[in-house]
């Protein structure tokens, strides 16, 4: 039996977890919590609809919309056509787009090809690289992440923490020492801004702090209650007849502080910008988000469904959320973004006890 490359291997999962990530794999039987925000209805919104400004700045670039289309693929051919497509809306609607991590980007030219049309199709958009936290571990040095940055001519570098993912990864990397400190030296050494993000169980508050304590732009709190990559590699384990790991993301499928209680307890402990991801399903959802404390909301899994289909469907999904973001906006008297941060708003349980309590 012949043996994988690193790239092949690197290849085949990225296939992999877009195929999964398109199916039933979100949290299943928890949830975001974002349900549990309930926004007050104001009976006098004194706005006229077609006046509310849905503009936003985010780490010195200019956005029409306050959400982003995070980052998800990349590093197969297959994922070219897609990436090819949220580039295209990126432009056209003026928000921000991440890709995948880069790592197949750097083993491979052809690969890298997947990523290089982003930027070939965004030339106006705010992009970010990505690499994951396990990569810096292992000694990734500075020049191969000048190489990701350039790939895609990038304006910041995203670092995803996955370390629950890498857990039951059949071939999973979960050595995670030092990332902290490689983190740290990338934000004092880098031009661009450097986004930690987490994939799917979010962020504590005493993460939170050490992240601030360095000169990083921005924390992507990617809470739980979306895709879990920890079912996706209990997928994959299956196949591999891996019974340990398949057994490791069982139970650990739904592991991980939901998004609405990671939202609020990030914003509590530090000041730095943050985005907002894991389960938001539309623009009721983000504007709860932008509420509880987020700057800016992140969608994988909802743009990449009609992104395999077609750039119409696309389109069709943004034009959508736009709306209900507006609708939201217009039903609770927020003329702009800024008011959407300072409105009246409730919790009920379990979030309440999720924000109140939690303890050393």
């Amino acid at each position: 039996m012949n043996k994988k490359s690193p790239k092949k291997i690197i290849e085949d999962r990225k296939k992999e977890g877009i195929e999964l990530a398109l199916k039933n794999t979100s949290a299943m039987t928890k949830t975001t919590l974002l349900e549990c925000v309930e926004l007050l209805h104001c009976a006098l919104p004194e706005i006229n609809f077609d006046d509310i400004k849905t503009s936003t700045k985010f780490l010195g670039h200019n956005l029409k919309f306050p959400f982003l289309i995070d980052s998800m693929t990349g590093g197969t051919p297959a994922a070219q056509k897609i990436n090819t497509r949220l580039a295209q809306a990126a432009e056209e609607f003026g928000i921000g787009m991440g890709v995948g991590s880069q790592r197949a980007g750097l083993l491979s030219n052809k690969l890298a090809e997947s990523f290089k049309v982003v930027r070939k199709n965004a030339p106006n958009a705010f992009i970010f690289s990505n690499i994951g936290g396990a990569q810096l571990s292992q000694g990734l040095d500075y020049q191969s992440i000048k190489k990701l940055l350039q790939m895609i001519d990038a304006d910041a570098l995203a670092i995803h923490l996955n370390p629950l993912q890498e857990l039951v990864q059949p071939e999973g990397e979960s050595n995670y020492l030092s990332v902290l400190s490689r983190i740290g030296e990338l934000s004092s050494d880098l031009d661009v801004p450097i986004i930690v993000k987490e994939v799917g169980s979010g962020i504590s508050p005493s993460v939170a702090k050490k992240l601030s304590a360095t000169k990083i732009g921005a924390i992507n709190v990617a809470g739980m209650g979306g895709t879990s990559w920890a079912g996706i590699e209990q997928i994959r384990a299956k196949k591999f007849n891996n019974k340990q790991k398949a057994n490791l993301g069982l139970l650990f499928w739904d592991w991980g502080i939901p998004t609405a209680a990671t939202i609020f307890l990030t914003r509590n402990s530090v000041k730095i910008p943050i985005i907002a991801s894991g389960g938001l399903r539309n623009g009721l959802d983000l504007a709860k988000t932008i509420t509880l404390g987020a700057d800016v909301g992140g969608f994988a899994r909802p743009m990449l469904t009609p992104a395999s289909k077609s750039y119409n469907s696309l389109k069709d999904f943004i034009n959508q959320l736009i709306l209900e973001l507006k609708s939201t906006m217009f039903l609770v008297g927020a003329k702009n973004i800024d008011d959407l941060k300072s409105i009246e708003y409730i919790t009920t349980e379990p979030l309440t006890s999720w924000i109140s309590k939690v303890r050393k």
